[in-house]
């Protein structure tokens, strides 16, 4: 008897403290819970916000116009910047960061988007596969343009290398004109490698690549509107990656805002952006406001959106 109510003691004694461990860790878990929750509602606040603005008319009809008109007019911010700013240094964080990996960043992170999103959407994977290859294709399309660039800018320019004069004792003070010795076989790269003077036409490599990357993010972020009202009716909220994503879309898409300013305020070079800023435009507009309009027929991936949301789920009501 009095080992059975030993154990009965025993056995209540370790019911009662999994019961306290049970409650603290509840008491531990919910400021955590708390966090998250708040940070959820932030994310959902924010995105629902950016959405609303990217997916406005306005902004899809007119970006471009407020891109070009940066492009165009954003060297005159150079009579009001300071020399002195650090963002008029060349090897900026920023510079060497970002802007050397440009279309690294946009692929990924615009990549991801579209594959979330159809995905998010419930369709087969051939469509999301459909709707990605639009970014392989901005990207054939900027590898392309870079590698006709680079030719055209090696055959209309030379490469000389300046050599100081040794100025005469007799002649009066005053800095000597340092002659320039021509050399026909070298390339912009190898010729700026070896320290020495390139001159010809060239286009803004860097402003062409920003632009292309804004107008595509813009595009491809401006449906994450509709498919927030498609799964209202559903009561179906995208999940925190889709919206992470996004949001991380929409910082990118500042950053390269940025930097195109930047550009254009601390190293003006008229007009090899404009001309960038213009190949950039051209891109865009052949792809999304010309080949992507075609009929699949025509071998186009469509437009971002197509196939994704359809009238047969928003009419669809949860039971």
């Amino acid at each position: 008897m009095d080992l059975k109510a030993e154990d009965s003691s025993t056995g209540l004694a370790s019911d009662i403290s999994l019961q306290k461990l049970q409650r603290m860790a509840a008491e531990l878990t919910l400021p955590g819970r708390f966090i998250v929750r708040l940070l959820n509602a932030a994310l959902e606040f924010v995105t629902n916000l950016l959405a609303g603005v990217l997916g406005s008319s306005l902004v899809r009809r007119h970006f471009h116009l407020m891109l070009s008109g940066l492009v165009l007019f954003g060297p005159l911010l150079s009579f009001w910047v300071s020399k002195y700013s650090i963002f008029a240094n060349s090897n900026h964080y920023l510079y060497r960061k970002f802007l050397k990996s440009t279309w690294g960043w946009t692929c990924t992170l615009t990549g991801s988007f579209v594959l979330l999103l159809s995905l998010s959407a419930r369709h087969p994977p051939s469509l999301a596969l459909r709707h990605l290859s639009r970014v392989g294709l901005v990207g054939l399309l900027w590898w392309g343009c870079r590698r006709l660039l680079t030719l055209l800018e090696d055959a209309a320019g030379t490469c000389y290398e300046p050599m100081a004069v040794a100025q005469d004792a007799q002649s009066p003070a005053s800095p000597a004109q340092p002659l320039l010795l021509l050399h026909e076989d070298q390339t912009k790269a190898s010729c700026l490698r070896a320290n020495m003077l390139w001159r010809g036409y060239e286009v803004s490599q860097d402003v062409l690549i920003l632009c292309l990357c804004c107008l595509l993010l813009v595009e491809e972020m401006c449906v994450f509107g509709r498919h927030l009202a498609r799964g209202k009716p559903l009561q179906r909220s995208p999940g925190a990656p889709l919206r992470l994503v996004f949001l991380l879309c929409a910082v990118l898409l500042v950053v390269w805002l940025f930097l195109l300013l930047c550009l254009l305020a601390y190293f003006p070079s008229f007009p090899a952006q404009q001309l960038g800023g213009a190949l950039g435009y051209l891109g865009w507009r052949g792809l999304y406001q010309g080949w992507y309009r075609l009929r699949p027929s025509w071998g186009c991936p469509g437009l971002p959106g197509d196939g994704l949301f359809t009238t047969t789920d928003t009419d669809k009501q949860p039971q």
